[in-house]
Order: structure tokens, then C-alpha cells, then sequence
């Protein structure tokens, strides 16, 4: 039997405390944990448990995850030589790293995406965040729950179904200690809908792997409070053009279905029951943004773009661009 409780610590107390969960509805979530970590067969699993191992302890005490000048940081050990060795090399086992960057006793792990300047733009039309309960879906390895906790934020409840993610979220909690961010090792699809009253939920980047993005907004604000707040990001089209296209690839990736212009992703909102909706950042996607790095050694962004012309894909598709839209749910969002 997986222990749940040693793997996401703090999470059944949060949950009966911040979300007034009762011991049944704790229990379905904890259901689905125990067959996610039960069916882990994966084959860098024993590589990646001894890297969690080799942390364990390495700078002392921790006081957990803090932000300094806009950067994710844990200690402020001076690690003897074989120490720093050995935690590049544990880090190293869990490579690649794509959301960051991070800095741990430090080392500097220089992820494919500075995460912090989504997070610029994204943090001026937040809300005040002291306080607030937040479901972050497809989160990676947590970094915008460190950043949401940093904030203010109650606790954020995290999910993702790559092993990576989770096993590097496993391994920044053991560096730092427990936090109210858990990252869980499923897609939306399989956490209850008996888990809701989150005052906020995000979705950054996962819309356009969905086949059917009405279902993935109808989904996420089953999870919301009366009147929440939605966070959403997703590939939009440049002006002009086609309303929306159905790529068979799309920038090097095979599971990207929908893209549409603006205007039609926030139609779709409309069509899922939100309100108040704002389309408040466009940001054309570039290399020194989301590249290859020491820590994450493949192909990026550059090798997706045409080379003789960056304003398109290999493909002949424009170029990534991202919006970041807020919507509210109605105050009389329906329950299942």
C-alpha cells in the first residue's frame, strides 16, 4: 500500500480545512493517487528515487521556498565541493527541467522556459492572492505554485500526468521541506469533481492539447467557487487570417488540435458560462524565452521555427504567440 499522506504531506488536512472536504470526498481523491502511484512502472524510476535520496539533508534546514529579485531560490548553504557534486548530479538524473529557472544552495538550473517572465506578465492582473485556494492544471514540476504561495496563496493543488514533473516536485519538496503545493500524478479528467471551491483555477498551456477545448473550460469550472476566477493561456493566431485551424502538427508538436484567433477563444468562454472575460496579455513566443539549455539539452523552440523566416513554423504556420485571458464563473455556477 502507497503511503499518500508521506508522498503529498499536509494535503488531507488542507483539503478538510481549506476545502471543507469530508472523509469521503478525501477518500475518492485518495483512491485515484493510490492507483496512479501503484501503476508507476516507469523505467528511470529507481534512477530517479535515488536522486531524491541524494537531497535528502544536503544544506541543513530549509525554511522552504523563497523569491529573491524574481527568482526561485532555496538556502543560502556554501556546500563543500563533493557536496555541490553530488546535487548536480541528483539534479541531473531528473533532467530535463522546462519550467524555472531555480537556484538551489547554489546551483543554478537554467530551465528551457523563464517561467519568471510569464509570471511578470501574468502577476499584475491577478487579484490580491492572501489567502487564496488555487487548482493549477498541468503545472510541471509546481514552480507557479512556489510563486502563487510566495504571493500569498493559501495552498495550491497542483496536476500533471508526466512522472518527470511529479518526480521533480517530489524532490524540490524533500530539498525545502513541505508546502501547501502538491503536484498529483493525473490529468483533470481523473481529479473528482467532488474536489471544487478553488477561488481560483489556471490552465497555461493546455487548452490546445485538448480535442475539445468547450469540455476542458466546462471542466475546469466544475472545480471553481461561485464566481472564481479562471487563469487560461493558449496559442492564439495572429490577426487576420483563418478564424481557427486544426493543425496536424504544429511547431514540432503532434497533440496540438485547435488554435483560434482571439476573438473566437473568448467565445468559447462565453459558451462555457464565464463572465467578465479580459484578454489581458498577447505575447509572440520567443527564443530567448523558451531555448535549449545545460538543463534541458534537446531541440526547443528555434528548431520549430522555419529558418529563413521566424514568423512561421516548419510547418508554414505562424509563429507561437500566447494570450493570457481572466474570466469569472456565475455565481450560480451548477455542481455536479
Amino acid at each position: 500500500m502507497i503511503d499518500i499522506q508521506t508522498l503529498h504531506p499536509g494535503l488531507a488536512n488542507w483539503l478538510q480545512q481549506s476545502l471543507d472536504c469530508t472523509a469521503d470526498q478525501q477518500q475518492r481523491l485518495f483512491d485515484v493517487l493510490q492507483q496512479r502511484w501503484q501503476q508507476h512502472n516507469h523505467g528511470d524510476l529507481p534512477r530517479w528515487q535515488q536522486a531524491l535520496q541524494s537531497v535528502q539533508g544536503v544544506g541543513g534546514r530549509q525554511q522552504g521556498w523563497r523569491v529573491d529579485e524574481d527568482k526561485l531560490m532555496l538556502g543560502k548553504a556554501r556546500l563543500s565541493g563533493d557536496q555541490k557534486t553530488e546535487l548536480v548530479q541528483a539534479l541531473r538524473e531528473l533532467m530535463p527541467w522546462r519550467k524555472g529557472p531555480l537556484s538551489l544552495h547554489g546551483v543554478h538550473i537554467d530551465t528551457e522556459w523563464r517561467s519568471d517572465w510569464k509570471w511578470q506578465r501574468l502577476q499584475p492582473h491577478l487579484p490580491q492572492l492572501s489567502g487564496m485556494r488555487v487548482l493549477d492544471v498541468g503545472s510541471g514540476n509546481g514552480y507557479f505554485g512556489y510563486r502563487l504561495l510566495a504571493a500569498g496563496g493559501s495552498g495550491v493543488l497542483a496536476v500533471d500526468p508526466t512522472w518527470l514533473f511529479v518526480m521533480q516536485h517530489q524532490l524540490m519538496q524533500i530539498a525545502a521541506g513541505p508546502a501547501n503545493n502538491w503536484v498529483l500524478p493525473m490529468r483533470l479528467e481523473d481529479l473528482p469533481d467532488s474536489i471544487h471551491g478553488f477561488d481560483m483555477v489556471m490552465s497555461l498551456g493546455v487548452l490546445y492539447h485538448r480535442r475539445d477545448p468547450l469540455e476542458h473550460l466546462q471542466r475546469l469550472q466544475q472545480h471553481l467557487r461561485p464566481g472564481g476566477l479562471l487563469v487560461l493561456e493558449s496559442f492564439v493566431l495572429p490577426p487576420g487570417g483563418d478564424m481557427e485551424i486544426s493543425p496536424r502538427r504544429y511547431a514540432r508538436m503532434g497533440n496540438v488540435h485547435r488554435i483560434p484567433q482571439p476573438s473566437l477563444l473568448m467565445q468559447w468562454l462565453q459558451e462555457a458560462g464565464y463572465s467578465n472575460i479580459s484578454m489581458v496579455d498577447i505575447n509572440r513566443t520567443s527564443v530567448r524565452e523558451q531555448r535549449s539549455t545545460d538543463w534541458m539539452t534537446f531541440e526547443s523552440l528555434a528548431e520549430a521555427l522555419d529558418k529563413n523566416n521566424p514568423a512561421l513554423t516548419v510547418e508554414g504556420l505562424p509563429a507561437p504567440r500566447r494570450a493570457i485571458l481572466v474570466a469569472q464563473t456565475s455565481d450560480r455556477s451548477r455542481r455536479i
